[in-house]
């Protein structure tokens, strides 16, 4: 189970989270939205032990990473696997070499047996081992996003973080993606948190959702409570959610804009 409690971090002057509060349930999907710049990535790192909190706690199976030294820190570590926006696979290496490089720095096993992970790995994301020899820029963007959720199973991680996504995918591969993830879920028995801006992939893959809004969290929910919250927006939090789900330029989320009406 990952547990955050009034978890604050500040870059200088800038405030990026302001007393997060969360849970992640054993196999459980948590999705997290919110605007760009709202401090969902910044909490991601946080989590995984990237970047330390200025104050507040962050427990993964009981211990709490802020305060752990780093070779407890690197044991937390390996129950992670983290999917990145951009894939971020290594372009002069092999999608073999790409999904087996965490299998090489974080398990013992040998040449042979992480041969027939990755192939594993990458069946169970929908790809074939003919791409094995291949480099990233032979594959599709679609293509890149399942090898970087390939390379992040390979190890069996208990935890799954995934950052964005289906950021620059069409909708119907973005449905792919969100397939995917549920697949994952059932067949790793993995708990994850995704963190989205976009809501079809959210209501298809959340247990529960929560919404980020200048650092602090301002909705907790399913998605029937969403959705129930939105249809019927009473308080100032509601109305931003209801901004940020239906897109909309007007509502209490200030928008800048740089052209002017003539």
């Amino acid at each position: 189970m990952i547990k955050v409690e009034n978890l604050y971090k500040s870059f200088e002057t800038k405030k990026v989270l302001k007393g997060v509060s969360l849970e992640v349930k054993d196999g459980e999907t948590l999705v997290i939205i919110g605007g760009s710049g709202t401090g969902k990535s910044i909490l991601l790192k946080n989590i995984i032990g990237l970047i330390k909190p200025d104050s507040g706690k962050i427990l993964i199976d009981g211990i709490d990473v802020t305060k752990t030294d780093k070779k407890n820190l690197r044991e937390i570590q390996k129950k992670i696997g983290f999917v990145f926006q951009e894939a971020a696979l290594f372009d002069s290496l092999t999608i073999e070499e790409n999904v087996s490089f965490g299998m090489k720095n974080l398990t013992n096993l040998s040449e042979q047996e992480m041969k027939k992970r990755v192939s594993s790995c990458l069946n169970m994301v929908g790809l074939s081992s003919d791409i094995e020899k291949l480099k990233p820029s032979a594959l599709s963007g679609g293509m890149k996003k399942r090898v970087g959720l390939a390379r992040a199973i390979a190890y069996q991680p208990k935890y799954i973080f995934y950052d964005e996504p289906t950021t620059g995918l069409d909708p119907i591969m973005s449905d792919v993606i969100g397939e995917l993830i549920i697949h994952l879920k059932k067949e790793l028995k993995v708990s994850s948190i995704v963190v989205t801006h976009d809501m079809n992939s959210a209501y298809k893959i959340a247990d529960r959702i929560i919404m980020l809004y200048l650092g602090e969290v301002i909705f907790e929910g399913t998605v029937e409570k969403l959705k129930k919250t939105i249809a019927n927006p009473k308080t100032t939090n509601d109305k931003m959610l209801k901004q940020f789900v239906d897109g909309s330029s007007v509502g209490p989320i200030p928008v800048e804009t740089t052209f002017t009406m003539q």
